[in-house]
C-alpha cells in the first residue's frame, strides 16, 4: 500500500505543467535521436547534461527518461521503413518489419511496433514500480565487502559482454578506472595523477568525459564513415491501423517479449540486444505461420519491439536500487544523478523519494505521450533522415563545446574534451567499447571506498572479501562472466589451443 501512495505522490509531481512539458520535450527528442542512426540516448543525455545544470533535478530526469523511452520507439521507424536500425535493440525488428514495408504493410508494422512498445513499456514500468523498493530494502543487508563484490561483477560482466573481445573490454575498463583515480586521494589527501596541474585536483568532471567520448568521439567516428548516398524513404501505405488478424497475432508476442526483456534488461550487461534476439527466435518457433518469417511476419516485429522496451525499463532496476549501471545509457544517467549530488541506491528511496517516484510516474506518462507521437506523426520523424549528415555532426560538436564551456569556463576542460574525444574516436575505430570505460570511471571511486572500508574493518585481512555468502556468490558470478565467453569461443573453434582469448 505504501508503494501505491508513493506512486500517487509521484504522479502529483510528474503531472505538474512544467514537468509535463519536459516529458514532452524528452519524448520528442528521444524519438528523433532514435530515428537518426548512430545518435543514441546516451549521446543525447550526455550532450544535454551541461545545458540542464540549472534545471530542477526532477524536471531534468523526467526529460532524460523521455529520451530513453523515446529512442526505443524511434529506432523501430527507420528499421521498418529503411532497413536502417536507429538503435542496436531495433536490429531484429528490421528483419521482418522492412519486408512488411516493402510488401505494402509498413503502416501495420509501425502500428504493432508502437502499440507493442507501449504495452511492454507500461508493464515493465509496473514491474519496476513494485520490484524496485523490495530490491532496495534487500540492499541494506550488504556490507562493504558485498558492495565491492557487486561492483566487481558489474566490471567483469560489462567488460566481457560488450565489444569484440574480453581483452578489449578489460582495457577500456582499466582506462576508465585510471581516469576515475585522478584527483585527491580521499583517505590520504595526497594528489594522484594530476601531473602538477591544479585544475585536476578535483578530478576530471564526469560531464567532460561523457561529452568527449560520446559527442566528440562518436561524432568523429560517424563523420569519418559518412556516405554521400541519399536516403530513400519508403512511402507509408494502408493508413496506421492494424487489422483484427494483426491484433490476434500480435498480443501474445507483446506479452512474451515483455517477459523476456524485463528480467534480462535488469541483469548486468543485459542490454537490449540479447532479449530482442531471443524474442525473435522464440516467435519464429511458436508461430502458426512459420513460412512468413523472412517475408514479413508481424510476430517478428511485435515480439522484439516489446522485448526492446521492456529491457529499457529493466535497465533502471539495478541503477535506481543499487546504483549499478548495466549499459552505456545507464552509466550516463548515473553520472547525471551524481552531477546533482545524488547517489542512486537504497538510500535514495528514503532521502529523495519525491524525485524518485516522480521519475517512475513520468515513465507511465511518457509511454502515453510516445504512443500519441508515434502513430500519427511517423511521416514527420522519417523526414528527419533528409537532414544532411554533416549538419548533424557539426551541430553535435558545437553543442558539446558550448555546453562544456558554459558549465565551467575552463580551458583545461576544453583541452580534455578534445583529447578524450580523439581517444574515443580511436577506441571506436579499433573496436574498443565505450561502456566499460564509463562504468570504470563512475564506479571505480566507489569500489575503492568500499574496498578500503572492508579492509579497515578487517585490519588489512584480504580474506574479508570472501567472508560472506553474498560476496562469494557475486565474485563467482564475476569469474563466470569473464571465463564463459572465452570458453564458448574456444568450444566453437573446435578446441584449438591456439585460439586466442582476445579474438
Amino acid at each position: 500500500m505504501d508503494t501505491l501512495n508513493q506512486l500517487i505522490a509521484g504522479f502529483g509531481i510528474a503531472l505538474q505543467p512544467m514537468n509535463l512539458l519536459w516529458a514532452l520535450i524528452g519524448c520528442a527528442l528521444g524519438t528523433a535521436v532514435g530515428v537518426l542512426p548512430g545518435i543514441g540516448p546516451a549521446l543525447t543525455i550526455a550532450l544535454l547534461m551541461p545545458l540542464t545544470a540549472k534545471v530542477a533535478p526532477a524536471s531534468a530526469f523526467i526529460m532524460f527518461a523521455g529520451i530513453l523511452y523515446g529512442a526505443m520507439y524511434g529506432g523501430s521507424t527507420t528499421s521498418i521503413l529503411l532497413n536502417t536500425p536507429g538503435e542496436s535493440g531495433s536490429v531484429m525488428t528490421a528483419l521482418e518489419g522492412n519486408r512488411m514495408a516493402r510488401s505494402g504493410r509498413g503502416a501495420a508494422a509501425l502500428a504493432t511496433a508502437a502499440v507493442g512498445s507501449f504495452v511492454a513499456g507500461t508493464l515493465g514500468t509496473l514491474a519496476l514500480t513494485f520490484l524496485a523498493p523490495a530490491i532496495a530494502d534487500l540492499a541494506f543487508v550488504f556490507g562493504p565487502e558485498d558492495y565491492f563484490a557487486l561492483m566487481v561483477l558489474a566490471f567483469c560482466s560489462v567488460s566481457a559482454v560488450m565489444g569484440k573481445s574480453t581483452l578489449r573490454g578489460l582495457i577500456a575498463l582499466f582506462v576508465g578506472l585510471a581516469l576515475g583515480s585522478i584527483g585527491i586521494d580521499a583517505q590520504t589527501g595526497q594528489p594522484r595523477m594530476t601531473f602538477g596541474h591544479p585544475e585536476l585536483l578535483d578530478g576530471i568532471a564526469f560531464t567532460v568525459v561523457l561529452v568527449a567520448l560520446f559527442a566528440i568521439g562518436e561524432g568523429l567516428y560517424l563523420a569519418s564513415r559518412h556516405g554521400d548516398a541519399p536516403s530513400v524513404i519508403n512511402p507509408l501505405q494502408g493508413g496506421n491501423r492494424m487489422t483484427r488478424a494483426d491484433w490476434a497475432r500480435s498480443w501474445k508476442p507483446w506479452l512474451r517479449g515483455t517477459l523476456l526483456g524485463f528480467p534480462i534488461g535488469s541483469l548486468p550487461a543485459g542490454g537490449t540486444e540479447i532479449p530482442t534476439f531471443l524474442s525473435y527466435t522464440l516467435e519464429r518457433r511458436l508461430s502458426k505461420h512459420p513460412q512468413e518469417f523472412g517475408h514479413g511476419a508481424i510476430e517478428g516485429v511485435a515480439g522484439p519491439e516489446a522485448a526492446n522496451n521492456a529491457a529499457a525499463a529493466g535497465m533502471l532496476v539495478p541503477l535506481l536500487t543499487l546504483g549499478l549501471p548495466s549499459t552505456a545509457t545507464a552509466a550516463v544517467l548515473l553520472a547525471a544523478f551524481q552531477n546533482y549530488g545524488l547517489q542512486p541506491g537504497p538510500m535514495l528511496f528514503t532521502t529523495n523519494p519525491q524525485l524518485l517516484w516522480g521519475l517512475i510516474a513520468s515513465l507511465y506518462i511518457g509511454n502515453v505521450i510516445l504512443l500519441v507521437l508515434n502513430l500519427p506523426l511517423v511521416g514527420l520523424w522519417v523526414r528527419l533522415l533528409l537532414i544532411p549528415r554533416p549538419y548533424i555532426y557539426a551541430g553535435i560538436v558545437v553543442f558539446a563545446l558550448v555546453g562544456v564551456w558554459g558549465l565551467s569556463t575552463s580551458w583545461m576542460d576544453l583541452a580534455l574534451l578534445f583529447g578524450l574525444g580523439l581517444l574515443g574516436y580511436v577506441a571506436r575505430s579499433c573496436g574498443f567499447p565505450i561502456a566499460p570505460a564509463l562504468i570504470g570511471l563512475i564506479l571505480g571511486p566507489q569500489a575503492e571506498i568500499q574496498l578500503r572500508r572492508a579492509l579497515a574493518v578487517s585490519q588489512g585481512d584480504f580474506t574479508v572479501l570472501v567472508s560472506t555468502p553474498i560476496s562469494i556468490g557475486l565474485l563467482a558470478c564475476a569469474g563466470c562472466a569473464l571465463l564463459l565467453p572465452a570458453l564458448l569461443r574456444w568450444r566453437r573453434s573446435g578446441g584449438n589451443p591456439v585460439y586466442r582469448w582476445s579474438r
